[in-house]
């Protein structure tokens, strides 16, 4: 029964983690299609985008946490599993075992990242006062549009100033999204095993290939 329970919830976790990676190939397209665009710019009308760097910067962080969710589900994290995958092979039980042991220690880790990325976020975003009135500056006008971007304004940001600035705490947000989502398929891979039954690379494989 709780097995059941948990392989819907799992279900469930995985489908966002797909969504997740979804979006981060568009963010991905997005950035392909910046740095076409500065390429052009730069070569034919001597114009280069301005703020590339910071663009690239913003659009990797974003790329790699938000697949990270899902290469997790597929067991396509980089590691060193070799040992791992001959021990599978020769003795299957010790070899899953051990797989789950090693799921849980990296459920924690992404844990404490979330832990130390957290307060960080929260720091990020309560800086630019959308929901409170700030200590300093224009106070609330009443238009939403117009708050927003004066609470844009205030945010702790990154970036050139005069060049491209942007708001800290949608990357903090996504860190600490796909590093807790990360934790969330190693606790089902702990408790429910690996699904996916990745597939090593062995002598005896690499032949078969």
């Amino acid at each position: 029964m709780i097995v059941t329970i948990l392989r819907k919830i799992e279900s469930w976790v995985v489908v966002i983690s797909i969504a997740a990676n979804v979006s981060g190939a568009f963010v991905l397209l997005a950035l392909v299609a910046i740095m076409n665009v500065d390429v052009v710019s730069r070569n034919l009308f001597n114009a280069p985008f301005r703020g590339v760097v910071e663009v690239v910067i913003f659009s990797l962080a974003l790329i790699v946490f938000l697949q990270l969710p899902d290469v997790v589900r597929k067991g396509r994290l980089t590691r060193s599993d070799g040992f791992l995958g001959l021990l599978r092979v020769m003795n299957p039980h010790v070899g899953n075992v051990l797989a789950r042991v090693l799921d849980g220690i990296a459920c924690m880790f992404m844990c404490l990242i979330v832990w130390t990325v957290w307060p960080e976020f929260t720091e990020s975003f309560e800086s630019c006062h959308f929901f409170t009135p700030p200590e300093f500056g224009v106070p609330p006008t009443g238009n939403l549009w117009v708050d927003f971007r004066t609470a844009l304004e205030r945010c702790d940001y990154f970036g050139t100033p005069g060049i491209l600035q942007a708001p800290w705490w949608p990357v903090r947000l996504v860190i600490a999204f796909g590093c807790a989502w990360a934790a969330i398929l190693f606790f089902f891979k702990t408790v429910l095993g690996d699904t996916q039954e990745p597939r090593h690379i062995t002598a005896q494989t690499s032949r078969e290939a």
